[in-house]
């Protein structure tokens, strides 16, 4: 499977916005969308001019980025939100928001996605009480996310969830830390999601 093994803060400075693929370090002051809010390379600094195609391209790169989606996964998403009854635009980040590695990430098991989608396929999580380690399984409301019992004593884990206050649970979500286990309450709906996404414009790339 094709990997992205460049320094991720590029793919930041290049959506020119915070994609928080590095954990922390997207909390302190050593971000680099702070230090230099500019495209890398040597043409960064120059003013950049973006067609209407190139204003929606570089919306579908940002949150194909920022969910660690590839170009096929993103087109079957797509094409399945559009299906969909209602809004082709929520549906589509309905159906990114409830992947079993976005969820596992919401929940505060795991500082990026990247990282609770490593988790997600080394099997350390159960959907009502079954094994789960595929990262594009989507919750429905009423699953049950339990970390495994061999499972919580694992670094990485134990130290996203002492971090969870910087990252808020959204209210579809229930985290019960104490129990290692989080809960789906509802659907995730538009106004819960506040990263900075502007669907309509991928919505459009799509109708081209």
């Amino acid at each position: 499977m094709a990997r992205y093994t460049e320094s991720v803060c590029r793919l930041c400075r290049r959506e020119g916005s915070k994609l928080f693929l590095k954990g922390d370090r997207c909390f302190s002051e050593k971000c680099s969308v702070d230090r230099r809010a500019y495209p890398p390379g040597q043409h960064g600094q120059a003013r950049p001019r973006f067609s209407d195609y190139g204003m929606q391209l570089r919306e579908k790169q940002k949150v194909k980025r920022m969910y660690g989606l590839l170009e096929r996964q993103f087109e079957k998403t797509m094409a399945q939100a559009s299906r969909m009854k209602g809004r082709t635009g929520e549906n589509l980040l309905s159906l990114l928001e409830r992947r079993l590695d976005n969820v596992v990430f919401r929940l505060g098991f795991a500082t990026s996605r990247a990282e609770a989608r490593q988790l997600v396929l080394h099997g350390h999580f159960q959907v009502n009480g079954r094994k789960a380690a595929i990262p594009s399984m989507l919750v429905k409301p009423g699953m049950l996310i339990v970390l495994r019992e061999s499972s919580r004593q694992v670094a990485r884990i134990v130290g996203a969830l002492e971090t969870l206050e910087r990252r808020s649970v959204p209210s579809w979500l229930e985290i019960d830390k104490d129990n290692f286990a989080g809960v789906v309450k509802a659907m995730p709906v538009r106004e819960e999601i506040t990263l900075p996404i502007q669907e309509q414009l991928i919505v459009e790339l799509y109708s081209r």
